[in-house]
C-alpha cells in the first residue's frame, strides 16, 4: 500500500475547506493509505471543528506569532513527518481547492519513475470561471506549459528529503514562498514537473474589483521580496518582473506627468499609447500560447492595469524594509 502525507492549510475558508477534505477522503483507498492534517490560521468560522468532525487531525498555530502560508505548511509537515517518519511524499493543498479524482496517485507515481523530480504539480482550474472575469483571469493565469518548470503553486506534490534538506519553506514570507522555495530546490539540483492532468479545483470567489487589486498588490509585494531574496544569484529570481513594474507602474507615468506642462500634455498622450503597447505585446503573447481572443485580450488589461497595485505592493515591502516593520497577509476573500 502506498503512503501519502497531506497538508491542507486554511483560515476561515467556510465550506471551502469541507469540500476540499471532503475530496481527499474521496481518494482513500486500499491502494493509497492517506495521512491528512489541516492546520488553522486563525479562523474564527468553524473550520477546526468542521475538520474535527471528518475524522481529520488538526494543527492551530499560535496566535501570538505572524500568519503565513509558508509558516502553516512547515507546521504540516512536522506534524507529519513526527506521526510517520518513514513518510516519502507530502501533498500541499489550500484549503480553497478540491483535489481532483485520481490526480494522489498520479502524482505519486511520477515522482516514484523520476527520483531527480523533487515536486510534481498539475493543472490547478478555476471551478466557476464564469462567474466573475477576475475568476476567469484566475484560470488563465494558471493555465501554464507543461514539462520542466521554475516553480510550482500552493497545490503542488514534494519528496519530503528534499524539503527537509533545504530547511522547508521560509515562513516570514506572505506570498511567493512556493516560487521562493523552488529557487533552493532547483539550487540543490533537484527539477519540478508540471504533468498535463487536472490536480485541483479552486474556488477564487473574487467578484469585485478591490478583491482584485488586493491580490495584485499581494503578488507585487511577492516579487520585491523574492528578487530582495535571490535577484542576485544565478537565477536572477523575479528580478525581470520587479525592474518591469517600477518602470511600468512608476517611472514612466512619473516622467509622463512631470513633462505633460513642458510637452503641452503630448507625454500624457505619448503614455497612453505606451500602455496600448505593452498591453498589445501582452496580447500577442497569449495568443501564442492558444488562448482565444477573448480570454487573450482580459489577460492583457489586467496585466497592463495591473502595474499600479503592484507597484503599490512594491512600495509597501520596501517600506517594511527601511522601517524594520513586520509583514502583514494580505487577505482578498472572505469565509463562504
Amino acid at each position: 500500500m502506498k503512503s501519502l502525507g497531506v497538508v491542507v492549510i486554511g483560515r476561515n475558508e467556510g465550506m471551502r475547506l469541507v469540500r476540499c477534505l471532503e475530496s481527499l477522503l474521496a481518494e482513500n483507498s486500499p491502494n493509497l493509505n492517506l495521512h491528512i492534517v489541516y492546520v488553522d490560521s486563525g479562523s474564527t468560522d468553524g473550520s477546526i471543528i468542521q475538520a474535527q468532525s471528518l475524522g481529520v487531525e488538526v494543527v492551530e498555530l499560535d496566535l501570538s506569532i505572524p500568519f503565513t502560508a509558508a509558516r502553516a505548511r512547515n507546521a504540516g509537515l512536522e506534524f507529519l513527518v513526527c506521526r510517520h517518519p518513514q513518510l516519502e511524499f507530502v501533498q500541499f493543498v489550500d484549503g480553497d481547492c478540491r483535489i481532483a479524482p485520481g490526480w494522489l496517485e498520479r502524482g505519486i507515481k511520477e515522482l516514484e519513475k523520476h527520483p531527480e523530480i523533487v515536486v510534481v504539480c498539475g493543472r490547478r482550474r478555476e471551478e466557476y470561471p464564469e462567474k466573475s472575469i477576475y475568476n476567469r483571469l484566475c484560470d488563465i493565469e494558471w493555465n501554464t506549459p507543461v514539462g520542466e518548470a521554475k516553480s510550482c503553486g500552493g497545490d503542488a506534490m514534494m519528496r519530503v528529503t528534499a524539503l527537509q534538506r533545504v530547511g522547508g519553506f521560509n515562513p516570514s514570507l506572505i506570498a511567493g514562498e512556493e516560487p521562493e522555495l523552488c529557487v533552493r530546490l532547483r539550487e540543490a539540483g533537484g527539477k519540478i514537473w508540471r504533468i498535463d492532468g487536472d490536480m485541483t479545483y479552486h474556488d477564487a470567489q473574487m467578484t469585485k474589483f478591490s478583491q482584485w487589486w488586493k491580490r495584485s498588490l499581494r503578488a507585487g509585494h511577492a516579487y520585491a521580496e523574492g528578487a530582495w531574496l535571490h535577484g542576485n544569484t544565478s537565477q536572477r529570481h523575479w528580478l525581470k518582473e520587479t525592474v518591469s513594474i517600477w518602470i511600468w507602474g512608476f517611472v514612466i507615468p512619473c516622467l509622463a506627468m512631470i513633462t505633460a506642462w513642458w510637452t503641452q500634455g503630448w507625454s500624457l498622450v505619448l503614455l497612453l499609447v505606451a500602455y496600448i503597447w505593452l498591453g498589445y505585446k501582452v496580447y500577442r503573447s497569449t495568443r501564442d500560447r492558444s488562448f482565444n481572443r477573448t480570454d487573450a485580450c482580459y489577460y492583457a488589461i489586467a496585466c497592463t492595469v495591473g502595474k499600479f497595485p503592484q507597484i503599490q505592493g512594491q512600495i509597501q515591502f520596501f517600506l517594511s524594509r527601511i522601517l524594520n516593520r513586520q509583514n502583514t497577509l494580505v487577505e482578498y476573500k472572505s469565509a463562504s
